[in-house]
């Protein structure tokens, strides 16, 4: 049964992913538009990302920051929306979520899915090897847009206390858990909430 469940999520995910971005393709020229024309840089962010089974994979964003601020303030964190190194254009795309948006083409190369643990950086907070085994079982499924963490605690709790919530997805998936997590995405982008990690959380 659960072999059903995949395949029929893979066919979502391909299915969900080119419709989505053909009919937000207009969004996305316009969003493409403002950050070239109101900051130095490139349009996308790409940052390495731990995805199945550890494998490493280009993920893509929209740029909310400035060129380099990895290197800049808190490095790679992002307290809130006062965070100088965010753009103008940044901001709103944050608060949205819209800059998570070319990440459709990750879902569609199948690096992604649409839902699923959301992938850290491969040095940060662990490298993959440094997971527990119970830890790791987060990665035994393709990491997703959107997952059972970001629609119940988001950034509101820390990186270890997401971990349960993501092995809990894991060991209960089916199309209809995918179905119900989608919806509430949707409904926590018209409610802004917890967008930002606060330090104690990091």
């Amino acid at each position: 049964m659960k072999k059903w469940n995949f395949i029929l999520k893979r066919f979502i995910d391909l299915f969900g992913g080119l419709f989505g971005l053909i009919i937000i393709s207009p969004i996305l020229f316009i969003i493409a538009l403002l950050i070239k024309f109101t900051s130095n840089g490139p349009i996308l962010f790409k940052q390495d990302r731990l995805g199945k089974d550890g494998k490493i994979f280009k993920i893509l964003k929209f740029r909310t920051m400035v060129l380099n601020a990895e290197k800049i303030g808190n490095g790679l964190f992002v307290k809130n929306e006062a965070d100088d190194r965010i753009t103008i254009v940044g901001k709103y795309l944050r608060a949205t979520s819209l800059d998570e948006l070319p990440q459709l083409f990750n879902v569609i190369r199948g690096e992604m899915s649409l839902v699923g643990p959301r992938p850290p950086v491969p040095h940060h907070p662990h490298s993959y090897d440094d997971y527990t085994d119970f830890q790791r079982r987060r990665f035994s499924m393709k990491p997703g847009i959107t997952g059972l963490a970001q629609v119940t605690v988001r950034n509101s709790v820390s990186w270890a206390e997401r971990i349960p919530l993501d092995i809990e997805y894991v060991d209960t998936f089916n199309i209809w858990l995918d179905m119900k997590i989608l919806f509430k995405t949707i409904m926590k982008i018209l409610v802004r909430e917890s967008i930002y990690t606060d330090s104690k959380n990091i």
